[in-house]
């Protein structure tokens, strides 16, 4: 069983995650069920190989957990885990962010999360969460989704830089434009395209305009999916400019699956999710930001040189890989709890 809080139709890491590991797991022979507590957004579900149940009632969820042989929760949530008190099955949870709140405190409920965590077995998707942990963890990072996002070829790429995430202050899209601006005294002009959405839209709209920037910045609004893949493969570089410290960063990997360099804030996981296809600036220096976009942008070369590596490390991160070390470990777990090779 993949317990997952949130789940398609919402669009974000974790759902990306969670379905991407839902079709491997089936794929590789395994009968998965997939627990959430998104609604779906129309009466049917959309034709999947695996079974959705959406909002359990406490029987459901009882029953569920008790048909599993793994129970495996795609970061950690108190409200799916209470069946483990009454039946005993391995519990497995993957930390895809900090146990604590943005400003780094700790309310009761991260406090519980982390004393139930010696009760499991955890993963971490980057050394810098697992460094977070109160237990000793596995490492294994997000997968992206490879039948999506890739080089096409018939698109020119025409643009120079692209933003993809949420329009919040964290994500530090405040600080591309300032970079921009830096970068517009000494005669650089490198197109650039924002796609998300969110509250701070506005605000970015009027800054780009402030600083005379409204005639190399294009605001495409959210994008997912094919089009996502599309809009990224007409740039060449993928700017990630958080102020936060990313746990990963999948869309770093989408980025280079579709053919861009990356330049990312150096905190969290982040540098994990680019690997040897970007380079990495101190967060929240813009003015370091712009010494880097402005060292590929006038460097065609260097933006090659970056590409090299792109499938090994892609490699690494597709869904099959990913899945296959998720297994191991499952199968590991289960033999420790005294089972033989049983089905997953």
């Amino acid at each position: 069983m993949l317990n997952s809080y949130v789940f398609a139709p919402l669009v974000g890491g974790i759902e990306t995650v969670s379905a991407l590991l839902a079709q491997a797991f089936v794929s590789k022979g395994h009968e998965v069920a997939v627990v959430t507590q998104t609604p779906a957004a129309t009466a049917s579900e959309p034709s999947r190989n695996y079974q959705v149940l959406r909002q359990p009632s406490p029987q459901q969820l009882m029953t569920i957990t008790a048909w599993c042989d793994v129970f495996f929760q795609n970061n950690i949530s108190l409200q799916g885990i209470w069946p483990l008190a009454l039946k005993r099955k391995p519990w497995i949870v993957t930390h895809q962010t900090w146990i604590a709140r943005d400003d780094g405190t700790r309310n009761w409920r991260d406090q519980l999360k982390r004393s139930l965590l010696p009760f499991g077995t955890s993963v971490a998707i980057s050394p810098a969460i697992a460094s977070q942990l109160p237990v000793p963890s596995l490492v294994i990072p997000n997968p992206y989704d490879e039948s999506v996002f890739t080089i096409d070829p018939i698109i020119r790429r025409d643009r120079d830089l692209i933003f993809v995430g949420r329009l919040v202050s964290s994500k530090g899209v405040d600080l591309l434009l300032e970079a921009l601006s830096a970068l517009r005294l000494k005669g650089l002009r490198p197109t650039t395209t924002i796609v998300g959405a969110g509250p701070e839209l506005d605000h970015l709209k009027e800054m780009a305009i402030a600083n005379s920037l409204e005639d190399q910045v294009e605001f495409a609004g959210k994008l997912g999916g094919k089009p996502l893949a599309t809009i990224l493969s007409r740039h060449r570089i993928l700017v990630v400019p958080s102020r936060w410290q990313e746990p990963f960063g999948v869309v770093a990997l989408e980025g280079i699956a579709c053919g861009c360099a990356v330049i990312g804030s150096n905190g969290g996981g982040l540098p994990d999710a680019i690997g040897p296809c970007g380079i990495t600036f101190e967060n929240n220096d813009s003015s370091a930001m712009a010494r880097a976009i402005e060292e590929l942008v006038t460097n065609p070369d260097r933006i090659g040189a970056l590409q090299k590596p792109r499938q090994e490390h892609l490699q690494r991160h597709s869904s099959k890989v990913i899945a296959s070390d998720y297994l191991k470990l499952f199968l590991s777990v289960l033999g420790r709890n005294g089972q033989h090779n049983p089905p997953i």
